[in-house]
């Protein structure tokens, strides 16, 4: 059985993080909600730079 490796999973989680940041922007915008616009703009905005850090190759790397 292959392992995955954890950044892989933790990238994978942040995927799903800015997708709720993306649902939460659109209910807030939807309702007349600035706080929950502010909040998911701001999960949407750390799950996507999470995803990017993590899947960018290091340069101590074998692959």
């Amino acid at each position: 059985m292959v392992r995955a490796e954890p950044r892989i999973v933790v990238a994978a989680i942040a995927v799903f993080v800015a997708l709720a940041g993306l649902a939460a922007s659109i209910h807030g915008l939807l309702f007349d909600s600035t706080d929950v616009v502010r909040y998911g703009a701001a999960a949407l905005v750390a799950g996507v730079a999470c995803f990017v850090l993590l899947l960018n190759p290091a340069a101590g790397d074998d692959a």
